[in-house]
């Protein structure tokens, strides 16, 4: 065998054997937002968590691609000092009125029944901001259980 390939072998097998197991302490989530019929244009959605103190813990995703409107979901902008960093390489199109929208990730274990709610907020342009549309305990009897919006969102389910 090449002494040389032999320690870089090694070295790949441990950190295999290593991070191996922590990715199997995450779970599938599916978000499934049935989008009201609200008459104007497609929404923005802002889907982070916050921990059981109400501090910010992170962003999930966001529906709608230009920074300049994320100042409209106001409380995940308050939370995130409006950081576009937060959402770069999660973020999708907004979301049309009466459309659904279906996403889903991979969420730490860890996070489940120990106090973290999902929230969304919403936007659209030309009408009100809805911030805190949606505020869901990550906990394990909401999975699946489908609630209703405040203003742009007819309902929201997280399944896990």
């Amino acid at each position: 065998m090449n002494p040389i390939t032999t320690p870089l072998m090694v070295t790949a097998a441990l950190t295999t054997a290593l991070t191996a197991p922590v990715m199997a302490f995450a779970r599938p989530v599916t978000l499934t937002a049935n989008m009201a019929n609200y008459g104007g244009r497609g929404a923005y959605l802002a889907v982070y968590l916050t921990d059981a103190a109400g501090a910010y813990a992170g962003s999930l995703w966001m529906a709608g691609g230009k920074a300049k409107y994320y100042r409209h979901l106001s409380d995940w902008a308050r939370l995130t000092g409006g950081d576009p960093s937060q959402v770069d390489g999660i973020t999708g199109a907004s979301v049309g009125a009466g459309r659904k929208l279906e996403l889903t990730m991979d969420v730490a274990d860890a996070l489940f029944d120990a106090g973290y709610t999902l929230h969304v907020d919403a936007a659209v342009e030309d009408m009100r901001d809805s911030p805190n549309e949606i505020a869901l305990p990550l906990d394990s009897a909401n999975s699946g259980t489908a609630v209703q919006g405040r203003l742009y969102i007819a309902d929201f389910a997280a399944t896990y």
